[in-house]
């Protein structure tokens, strides 16, 4: 069994009603800066600093803004140091479907119908599926009904041993994989949800997969980590990238990400068109 590293400390982010000083000093020591670091960052003194933090100045909202900016705060935790400086926030959430994010929504679906025939899905900053195109739901068969029925948690039916844990062929180098994702999160948006999902997933038992394909060599060794899931038509071992928006003012989309997964040997890809024509025959059976 790998056993993941410790995810940095559980973060304990303030709530709605601390005042604005306390949010900055969490996201200040969060990202592991000093008051003279972030001071220098926003050009600001470090007395100025000082006294937002401890309450005896009142930022405006445009150094409530510069001070998130330098600390990389994360556009949902943007709103709440405006709301606790006492402004409007600025940052809307909307779901895909609200009329407004349509072009937004059609970028995702072309994205995602464009990748065939190779698996594609997009999720939220939680790891629910959102959206995805033909080949995940044949992918995702033999998971338990709990697993699949939505919200659809995707690392919880990967990870989880009544979903794909017992087919993945290479489980403890693809599950060390993916908790690392988890931790890098977490350190990035501190969010309290995530700290949980990590937990919950590291302490899932490690099934034995009775399966010979060892870790992927190769061209691929040392370069990238692989995903092999065993199916009736072979082993097909991938790998992914993740593609977000680049310039999102919209919380959904700042936190929306498309996981792209390529073959990673020739048999994979022969076998991709046969897998996708099966999966729209069986859609369309069942609509």
């Amino acid at each position: 069994m790998n056993t993941p590293r410790p995810h940095p400390t559980k973060p304990g982010q303030p709530g709605a009603r601390d005042p604005f000083g306390v949010h900055l000093r969490h996201w200040r020591t969060h990202r592991r800066l000093s008051q003279l670091d972030l001071a220098q960052e926003a050009e600001v003194s470090t007395r100025h600093l000082s006294y937002v933090e401890t309450g005896r100045a009142a930022p405006s909202r445009e150094m409530v803004l510069r001070l998130a900016e330098r600390l990389d705060v994360p556009l949902r935790e943007r709103n709440a140091l405006l709301v606790a400086a006492g402004f409007a926030p600025m940052y809307r959430q909307r779901s895909l479907d609200d009329p407004a994010m349509a072009s937004a929504r059609r970028a995702v679906d072309l994205v995602l119908k464009g990748h065939e025939p190779f698996p594609a899905l997009a999720v939220d900053r939680h790891w629910n599926l959102v959206a995805y195109n033909a080949l995940v739901p044949l992918l995702m068969e033999g998971a338990s009904a709990e697993l699949v029925t939505p919200p659809v948690n995707v690392l919880r039916l990967s990870l989880r041993p009544d979903g794909l844990a017992s087919r993945i062929a290479n489980l403890a180098q693809w599950r060390a994989h993916l908790l690392e994702r988890l931790q890098q999160q977490i350190a990035a948006t501190g969010d309290r949800v995530l700290v949980e999902l990590h937990d919950e997933l590291a302490a899932y038992p490690v099934p034995h997969v009775g399966h010979d394909t060892p870790p992927a060599g190769g061209e691929l060794s040392g370069v990238v980590v692989p995903f092999q899931l065993v199916t009736p038509n072979g082993v097909l071992s991938f790998i992914s990238t993740t593609t977000i928006f680049g310039t999102p003012v919209d919380i959904t989309l700042q936190e929306l990400a498309v996981e792209s997964f390529f073959p990673a040997d020739a048999q994979t890809a022969a076998a991709l068109p046969a897998l996708v024509a099966q999966a729209k025959a069986q859609a369309g059976a069942a609509g």
